[in-house]
């Protein structure tokens, strides 16, 4: 028997289109019966935040970080052509006219294919992050438990 192959992500990127390019590899190396993790870090947290605001106490500076940090993936900026926010609606105008699958439902792709989506758990201590203002069936966890996967990765990947 033949063991498994193995494809860890980090996602580090806040920007749509990057992010859009992690789910795209993890939905297509999940496809290919790998085991993927996708290790969302600093910025890549944004893709699993939850669209709406979720009433929570926070201190000054995670308020702060809270409100200059998009609300979910769909309200990601892109990494180039940002255009004062015009480029995200032609990349989404061109996704939908071309039957392209956008970022939100790429996600939720991922989910029903069984990928991993890890919350770094440091970094949403930085950014005053709390699991209610995430995805829900997401796990949570530090870098060590991404070095473990990444270890036994036939794929490692930085985004």
């Amino acid at each position: 028997m033949t063991e498994k192959k193995r494809t860890t992500i980090i996602l580090f990127s806040g920007d749509y289109d990057k992010a859009m390019a992690a789910y795209i590899i993890a939905n297509g190396a999940a496809a290919y019966d790998h085991e993927v993790t996708i290790f969302h870090t600093f910025w890549g947290l944004n893709t699993l935040r939850k669209n709406e605001q979720i009433p929570i106490k926070k201190k000054f500076m995670e308020k702060m970080f809270g409100k200059m940090m998009p609300r979910g993936a769909d309200k990601m900026g892109l990494s180039k052509m940002h255009f004062a926010g015009l480029g995200p609606k032609m990349i989404k105008d061109v996704i939908k006219k071309h039957n392209a699958i956008p970022l939100p439902q790429l996600i939720e792709m991922a989910e029903e294919q069984g990928v991993k989506l890890v919350a770094c758990t440091m970094t949403m201590d930085l950014l005053g992050l709390q699991k209610e203002e995430l995805l829900n069936d997401i796990e949570y966890a530090g870098v060590a438990a991404y070095l473990a996967d990444a270890e036994e990765g036939n794929v490692n990947l930085f985004i």
